[in-house]
């Protein structure tokens, strides 16, 4: 049940024009995305017209996810911290799960009374032993590896790295800990290339690289792009100009007033 909180400022983001990060951004969406999972508004084929409207990717992933995630118990890994929300927690997919947290530096946020386990380390070089996850999820995180992570996730000096191509070294490090048929669900900004020094834009053959470096036994691709309207599902051929507007460097916002990325890819791959 969405807090009276969060209605409050979802209230209040409305009020004000629903400029993307302006004040009440946060709460908005998170009403958004509870309603879309009540109302089972997310569809992989087709997505209600102003669907996201000026909401940026997690509207996208988050159902995506859950919509994809088995009901059934077992050993999750959240590599980047995406799912660290109470009101995501609460969701039926995640709450027979025995969860783990693997991110760079503690976080406000922490819900240990639920069992949860955190981890702070670097997605490189992962603590697990070899098959141990069913399912590993890495939602918008793959695109900041190797990348300068202290602007927002760490104060860690030695996090401002210039190494875009390691990458490929978490997702080999993700398909290690995960059990034969286990899956993992990712996720990556999509479109046109570009170093954003935080995060890079992945395009085709970046995602490529990514299929072929993990080795799946089978795997599925889903394309979005947001647009004036709102997010839609797409091709890869559709998004491949796509861009990012980085609200940290330029601040503002576009005509379109997209919040984040403009096209998102999300991948489903069975070990």
């Amino acid at each position: 049940m969405t807090s009276i909180k969060t209605k409050l400022g979802s209230f209040i983001y409305r009020l004000r024009g629903q400029k993307p990060f302006s004040r009440g951004y946060t709460a908005y969406k998170q009403q958004v995305i509870e309603q879309i999972l009540q109302e089972n508004l997310f569809g992989v084929d087709r997505l209600p017209s102003g669907y996201g409207l000026r909401l940026d990717e997690r509207v996208i992933e988050y159902p995506w996810l859950l919509s994809r995630l088995p009901v059934n118990a077992g050993k999750i890994l959240d590599a980047g911290s995406v799912l660290n929300f109470e009101w995501l927690l609460n969701q039926p997919g995640l709450q027979n799960k025995r969860l783990f947290i693997s991110t760079l530096a503690p976080e406000k946020a922490c819900f240990w009374q639920r069992g949860i386990s955190y981890v702070y380390e670097d997605l490189r070089s992962a603590c697990y032993r070899d098959r141990y996850f069913d399912w590993v999820v890495c939602l918008s995180t793959l695109e900041h590896v190797g990348l300068d992570n202290t602007r927002l996730y760490t104060q860690d000096i030695f996090q401002p790295e210039t190494y875009p191509d390691t990458y490929l070294i978490a997702i080999k490090e993700l398909q290690r800990i995960l059990k034969p048929g286990g899956r993992l669900y990712l996720s990556v900004p999509f479109g046109s290339y570009k170093n954003h020094g935080w995060l890079q834009i992945f395009d085709q053959t970046m995602v490529n690289r990514v299929i072929d470096a993990f080795v799946p036994a089978q795997w599925e691709a889903h394309y979005f792009q947001y647009q004036l309207e709102g997010w839609q599902t797409a091709t890869s051929e559709a998004c491949q100009n796509a861009t990012y507007f980085d609200w940290y460097e330029h601040g503002g916002h576009d005509p379109d007033y997209a919040a984040a990325a403009r096209a998102v890819v999300c991948l489903e791959m069975v070990k």
